[in-house]
C-alpha cells in the first residue's frame, strides 16, 4: 500500500480474510504469499468496493424479478384453484417436497413482522391465509421451490414462464434457482468477485427478447457474468423501463481498469445484443 495509514484504516474495518479473495490472483506464490510486482493494496480495495457496488445493483434486479414472480404465482394459481391452492398437493410433482414448502411458507408468515401479517394472525389465529396474503412474505428461495414443484402439465406454470420472457417452465426454474443462489450470497454480503457459481442458468431456446447471439465459454458459464445476464433479461421482460443494465454498464465504465474478466465479462461481451 502506498499509504500505510489507509491500509491500517481499512484492515481495522474490513477483516483480512474478507479481503483475501480479492487479492488471491495477485500472488505469484500463494504458499509464501509473494505478490507480483506492482501489486498494491489500493487495487484490492478498489476491487472490494466495485464488488460491493455491483451487489447493490444486482439486489435491485432481484427485487424486480422477485416481485414479478410472486405476483404472477399468486394471480394465476389463485384464479384457477382458489386462495388456498398452495395447500393442494394434487397440483405438485413431489408431495413430500410440497409438505416441506408449505411448512417453510407458514414459518415465514408466522415470523413476519409485517403489520398485515400480525393483524391476520391476531384476527384469525387458526386459519390458513389466502395466497395473496401469505405469499407476500415468502422468500425468493421458497417462491422458486414452489414454482419448480408445480406439476409440469399445469397451464399456469407455462403462462408464468411466458410472462417472465421464457418459453419453457424448466428454463425459468433453472434461472430462478441460480438467481436464488446468487441472492443468498448477496444477502450475506459475501463476495461475488472471482467466484464460481454453483448454480448456473440453463441455456434457453428461442429467446423472445435480446439475448446472447454467440456461445459463451465454459469459464463464462460458471462465472457471475452468465447469471447477471440472465437477470438483465428477466428484468427487461417484466419491466421494459428498468435501469439495471444501465446501472451495470455505468459501473463498468466508471471502473475502466477493473479486471472484469474475473467475473466473466470477456469474449466481446459488450457486443452481445442484450448488452448493446
Amino acid at each position: 500500500m502506498r499509504d500505510e495509514t489507509k491500509a491500517a484504516f481499512y484492515l481495522n474495518h474490513i477483516n483480512y480474510y474478507r479481503l483475501k479473495g480479492y487479492w488471491w490472483d495477485m500472488q505469484s506464490d500463494r504458499v509464501n504469499h509473494i505478490f507480483t510486482p506492482n501489486s498494491y493494496f489500493e487495487d484490492v480495495i478498489d476491487r472490494y468496493n466495485f464488488d460491493r457496488q455491483l451487489r447493490l445493483v444486482l439486489f435491485d434486479a432481484i427485487e424486480i424479478i422477485e416481485v414479478a414472480l410472486r405476483t404472477k404465482i399468486i394471480y394465476h394459481l389463485s384464479q384457477s384453484f382458489g386462495g388456498l391452492w398452495y395447500l393442494d398437493d394434487s397440483i405438485v410433482e413431489d408431495k413430500a417436497l410440497h409438505a416441506k414448502h408449505v411448512s417453510d411458507l407458514k414459518d415465514e408468515f408466522n415470523r413476519s413482522g409485517e403489520m398485515f401479517a400480525k393483524d391476520y394472525r391476531n384476527r384469525y389465529p387458526h386459519n390458513n391465509p389466502d395466497a395473496w396474503i401469505i405469499f407476500e412474505v415468502a422468500t425468493f428461495g421458497t417462491l422458486s421451490k414452489i414454482y419448480k414443484n408445480l406439476k409440469h402439465q399445469l397451464p399456469q406454470k407455462a403462462i408464468i414462464a411466458n410472462e417472465m420472457g421464457l418459453n419453457l417452465h424448466n428454463e425459468l426454474s433453472s434461472w430462478l434457482e441460480a438467481i436464488s443462489y446468487l441472492r443468498n450470497i448477496i444477502a450475506h454480503h459475501s463476495r461475488i468477485w472471482s467466484r464460481n457459481m454453483v448454480k448456473r442458468p440453463t441455456s434457453i431456446i428461442n429467446p423472445r427478447f435480446q439475448w446472447l447471439q454467440n456461445s459463451i465459454t465454459a469459464v463464462q458459464e460458471k462465472k457471475p457474468y452468465y447469471v447477471i445476464t440472465a437477470m438483465v433479461y428477466l428484468c427487461n421482460a417484466v419491466d421494459p423501463n428498468n435501469e439495471i443494465k444501465t446501472k451495470v454498464l455505468n459501473l463498468l465504465h466508471q471502473n475502466p481498469n477493473m479486471p472484469i474478466y474475473k467475473i466473466g465479462f470477456f469474449n466481446n461481451w459488450q457486443n452481445e445484443p442484450i448488452w448493446r
